[in-house]
């Protein structure tokens, strides 16, 4: 069984490059899933995303310049009593174009408050990504040990050929020595065959999951390459849970509260200088009825008070969605928790199955080594040679499996917990 667990120590051959590279491990397999899938290139958009829009919101510190034009008929005008000499009635059909440049003094933390969100919004969409992302370690889990088992299943079935393979040519030898039927040989050599068959579905069964391995990873893996089998992993009970949806929920209420602290701006006042020029009849003298030009300036302080209105309310609805987050996160440590357990007791379940493997392995092959031995003396007939020869290929398939299930087991435990 120590050649078995050794035989995935291999070099992997690079299709693209033509070199020869080191063992392609599961953990370079995780790296290079990420790096190549689609959905990676998001986080780079939301980023470049969030800086146009933080640099749109800072635009409002520059000076805002504004250009209006208007033009009027009213059905009366301001007149004074008796009328004045020399001074024109004012006309009813009156004209304005004006330009107004207005710059921000102090806003209260509206555009800083604007910027917090953007930047916390941000955060909770690309944690989203990384959410979406840590799930193709649950794929390449399976695709991974998949291979393996094909692997190790391949090697057993070789063994069992060569087997096949010696009590074969004993049995020709004594077909010709007349001391043993046609039929026998027959038999044999029909069980040879039956070995091939399973070593073409196990060999289209690896091809298979190593074209999906390489799609993941964007890199062509060859048939010929074998994969590193991995470490045994040490599960931690108690250990704490670290996966990325924890930080989405933390960037979730942390996009509450920036939300919630830009809707407290609202009661802020605002102070801001103008400058406003303009054309039009009448200009800043109502009592010259000519186009003129004009301009005047100064502060203008602005202070919206219907804010104080929902303050309360808007306070109660951070809370309620503060406790909706609050009880996502609770529901997902609750399933995760529950998720963790049953791998766990999957983990004690296999390595229960695995010394009972050993136990039915060397049962089997004392079992098996007799019956070989009274075959070739002619005691026992070659079906029943071969079914004991196959209870024991099976109980060595069954030790396979169930190695490859315990590491698979384990990797999953691991990245459930995320550790």
């Amino acid at each position: 069984m120590k050649n078995l667990s050794s035989v995935l120590y291999l070099g992997f051959v690079l299709a693209t490059s033509g070199v020869v590279g080191q063992s392609l491990t599961i953990s370079e397999c995780y790296e290079l899933a990420r790096k190549n899938y689609p959905l990676i290139r998001q986080k780079e958009l939301l980023v470049k995303s969030m800086e146009f829009t933080i640099a749109n919101a800072q635009s409002a510190y520059l000076p805002q310049v504004a250009i209006y034009a208007q033009a009027t008929y009213q059905s009366d005008v301001t007149r004074l009593p008796g009328g004045v000499p020399g001074v024109e009635p004012l006309s009813k059909d009156q004209y304005k174009i004006y330009g107004e440049l207005t710059q921000t003094i102090f806003d209260g933390g509206v555009i800083k408050n604007q910027t917090a969100i953007q930047r916390s919004n941000t955060l909770m969409e690309q944690q989203k990504v990384e959410v979406e992302l840590y799930k193709i370690k649950d794929r390449i889990n399976q695709i991974f040990f998949g291979v393996l088992l094909m692997e190790v299943q391949l090697t057993q079935v070789d063994l069992l050929k060569k087997d096949l393979q010696t009590s074969l040519t004993k049995t020709e030898s004594a077909i010709r020595n007349g001391t043993a039927f046609k039929s026998n040989a027959d038999i044999l050599q029909a069980e040879l065959l039956k070995s091939d068959q399973r070593i073409i579905e196990m060999r289209a069964a690896r091809k298979a999951y190593l074209e999906m391995l390489g799609y993941f990873i964007n890199q062509p893996v060859p048939e010929g390459a074998v994969l590193e089998k991995p470490t045994g992993v040490v599960l931690e009970e108690g250990a704490s849970i670290k996966r990325p949806e924890l930080t989405l929920y933390q960037f979730q209420s942390e996009l509450l509260g920036a939300q919630f602290k830009a809707n407290t701006t609202r009661n802020v006042p605002r102070l801001g200088f103008f400058v406003q020029g303009g054309y039009g009849r009448p200009a800043l003298n109502v009592l010259k009825n000519q186009f003129d030009t004009y301009y005047l300036g100064g502060l203008r302080l602005n202070w919206s008070l219907t804010g104080f209105y929902n303050s309360k309310r808007d306070r109660q609805l951070l809370d309620v969605n503060t406790q909706v987050v609050n009880s996502q996160k609770d529901v997902f440590l609750f399933n995760t928790n529950l998720t963790l357990r049953q791998q766990g007791q999957e983990v004690e379940k296999l390595e229960q199955l695995i010394k009972v493997d050993d136990q039915i392995i060397a049962l089997r092959t004392r079992i098996k080594n007799t019956s070989k031995v009274q075959h070739e003396n002619g005691v026992l007939s070659t079906s029943d040679f071969l079914r004991e020869l196959n209870a024991e290929d099976a109980a060595k398939q069954n030790l396979l499996l169930h190695q490859v299930q315990l590491m698979l087991a384990q990797y999953n435990y691991q990245t459930t917990s995320g550790n």
